[in-house]
C-alpha cells in the first residue's frame, strides 16, 4: 500500500547501539531528545522513533518517567507521529521494555520480529578513551548476546500494545526470517493490515547491507504481503543514504537518525539529525517524489491518532 508519490520519512531520534564517546551530537537528555525530535519533525520526518537514555551516564534505559519528561513536550510541539521503542536496549527485560509504552499508549511502537545475535562489539575497536566507564562493557559484550523477540514475546506484545492500546507497530525485520515470523502472524490474523514494515540492513548477526538484498527482501515481502503492507527501509552506518535512496527510487519509505548512522556525510559526522532528515528530504524530492505529512502518514498506516495517547 502506498500513497501517490508520497514518501513517509521517519527519524531514529537517539536508539540504544551508539554511545555518548561516539559522537557529542548524540542526543542524551530529555531536553536534547526533545529538541533534535522536534527540529527533526519541522525537516520533514512524519514518524519520530523514541529511546530513552539516563540524563548522567547516556546508558539507554527503560525508565518510563525518562520517556514522559520528553514526550508531552514532542507531541506539543510537533504533529508527528511519536513511535516509542519496545526493543529498548541491550539486556533489557521484556517486562522493562513494554513500561513505557504500555503507560504511554502511542499510535505506533517499533516491534522487532524475531530473536538475533545483535552484534555491536566492532565499535569497541574504533575507540580508546571513553567518556563512560559503562560504554566499552556494553559494547564488546554483544559478541555472546542474543536479543530476545520469542514468538511468545511478540504475541505478548501484540496483545498487551495491539490489542488493548490500540498501538499499531513499525515491524522491524533484520533477515528474511523475520518477514516470515510476520507472516505467521499475519496468516493468524493477530496482525491486519496495513501494516508498516521496516527492512532492517547493515546489524551485524542480520541481513547483510547491498542492493541484492534490498531487492531480495522487497520481493520477499511482495510475495508474503501483496499489497497489504508499506514498505520502508533503514540502512545501518555508511550505507544509510544509498540505500534509503534506493528504497524511494523503488517505490518505498526510508528511516534515518543518529540511531542508525552518526554520519552525514564520508568521514562527517551530523551535527544533528534534522541534518539527516534535511539530506534525504532533498534526495527525496529531487527524484520527483512528495514527502508524507504526518497527517498522510496516519491515514496511510492507518493509525488511532495523537488525541488517543495517555501523554
Amino acid at each position: 500500500m502506498k500513497a501517490s508519490n508520497k514518501v513517509i520519512i521517519t527519524c531514529a531520534i537517539t536508539g540504544s547501539i551508539h554511545t555518548p564517546t561516539m559522537s557529542d551530537a548524540l542526543p542524551i537528555t530529555p531536553s536534547q531528545i526533545a529538541d533534535q525530535a522536534i527540529a527533526a519533525s519541522e525537516a520533514g520526518a512524519s514518524i519520530l522513533h523514541l529511546h530513552a537514555r539516563d540524563p548522567d551516564t547516556g546508558k539507554p534505559t527503560p525508565d518510563p518517567k525518562v520517556f514522559m519528561q520528553f514526550l508531552p513536550r514532542i507531541k506539543q510541539a510537533t504533529d508527528a507521529v511519536l513511535n516509542i521503542t519496545t526493543g529498548g536496549g541491550l539486556n533489557m527485560s521484556v517486562e522493562e521494555r513494554l513500561a513505557a509504552p504500555l503507560l504511554a499508549k502511542p499510535e505506533m511502537c517499533s516491534l522487532n520480529m524475531g530473536s538475533m545475535n545483535f552484534g555491536i562489539f566492532g565499535l569497541a575497536d574504533r575507540y580508546k578513551d571513553w567518556k563512560h566507564d559503562w560504554e566499552e562493557p556494553y559494547l564488546r559484550g554483544t559478541d555472546d548476546f542474543i536479543f530476545r523477540n520469542t514468538f511468545r514475546d511478540i504475541s505478548r506484545i501484540l496483545e498487551m500494545l495491539g490489542k488493548g492500546c490500540g498501538t499499531r507497530f513499525e515491524h522491524e525485520c533484520y533477515d528474511t526470517g523475520h518477514l516470515y515470523n510476520l507472516a505467521y502472524f499475519v496468516d493468524k490474523k493477530l496482525i491486519e493490515p496495513p501494516f508498516f514494515v521496516q527492512t532492517i540492513f547493515g546489524i551485524l548477526g542480520g541481513i547483510g547491507c547491498d542492493w541484492d538484498n534490498v531487492l531480495f527482501m522487497k520481493n520477499t515481502a511482495d510475495k508474503l504481503f501483496g499489497k497489504d503492507y508499506v514498505w520502508s527501509v533503514l540502512a545501518a552506518g555508511r550505507q544509510q543514504m544509498p540505500v534509503c535512496t534506493q528504497a524511494a527510487m523503488m517505490g518505498g519509505n526510508v528511516r534515518v537518525g543518529l540511531e542508525d548512522s552518526l554520519y552525514i556525510g564520508r568521514g562527517k559526522l551530523a551535527e544533528n539529525n534534522a541534518e539527516q532528515v534535511a539530506k534525504i528530504r532533498r534526495i527525496v524530492e529531487e527524484l520527483g517524489l512528495s514527502v508524507a505529512t504526518p497527517t498522510e502518514a496516519r491515514e496511510l498506516l492507518a493509525l488511532k491518532g495523537a488525541d488517543r495517547v495517555d501523554f
